[in-house]
C-alpha cells in the first residue's frame, strides 16, 4: 500500500490548484475590460488565444509552487503570487494597446497573440523565479 501512501497529500495539493485555478479565471476576466467567455461563446478565436495564453502563463508557476511548497499554505501564497502576475501582465500589455480589448473583441489576432506570448512569457519567468 506505499504505492497510494501519498495519496492524501496529492489530493490536497490538485485541491488547491484546481481552486486557485477557478480564482484565477474569475479574478482574471475581471480584470479584463472585455468578457472572454462570452467573446469564446461568440466563437472569437483571439478571446480563446489570449485567454488559454494567460492560463497556462498562471499554470507554469503554479506548478513549480506545488512543487516546491513546503506547506499547503505556501502553495496558497506562492499561487497568489503568480496570479498578481499574470494580471499586471495584461495590464502591462494594455498601456502598449490601450485598445486592446476592443481589438479582441473584434477578432483581431495580433494583439491576442501578444498578449498570449506575454502571459506565457511572464509565466515562465515567474515560475523560474519560484526555483528558490
Amino acid at each position: 500500500m506505499t504505492s497510494i501512501a501519498g495519496l492524501p497529500d496529492f489530493l490536497l495539493y490538485l485541491g488547491m490548484a484546481a481552486l486557485l485555478t477557478g480564482l484565477y479565471l474569475v479574478v482574471y476576466t475581471f480584470a479584463t475590460a472585455h468578457n472572454e467567455l462570452a467573446l469564446i461563446r461568440r466563437d472569437v478565436t483571439a478571446a480563446s488565444v489570449s485567454l488559454g495564453g494567460s492560463l497556462v502563463g498562471f499554470a507554469l508557476p503554479l506548478a513549480v509552487a506545488i512543487y516546491n511548497a513546503r506547506s499547503v499554505l505556501d502553495c496558497l501564497v506562492w499561487g497568489l503570487v503568480a496570479l498578481v502576475v499574470q494580471v499586471g501582465i495584461y495590464w502591462l500589455v494594455r498601456l502598449v494597446l490601450p485598445d486592446l480589448s476592443r481589438r479582441i473583441e473584434e477578432d483581431r489576432m495580433a494583439a491576442a497573440v501578444l498578449l498570449g506570448a506575454a502571459s506565457l512569457a511572464g509565466g515562465v519567468v515567474n515560475a523560474a523565479s519560484m526555483t528558490y
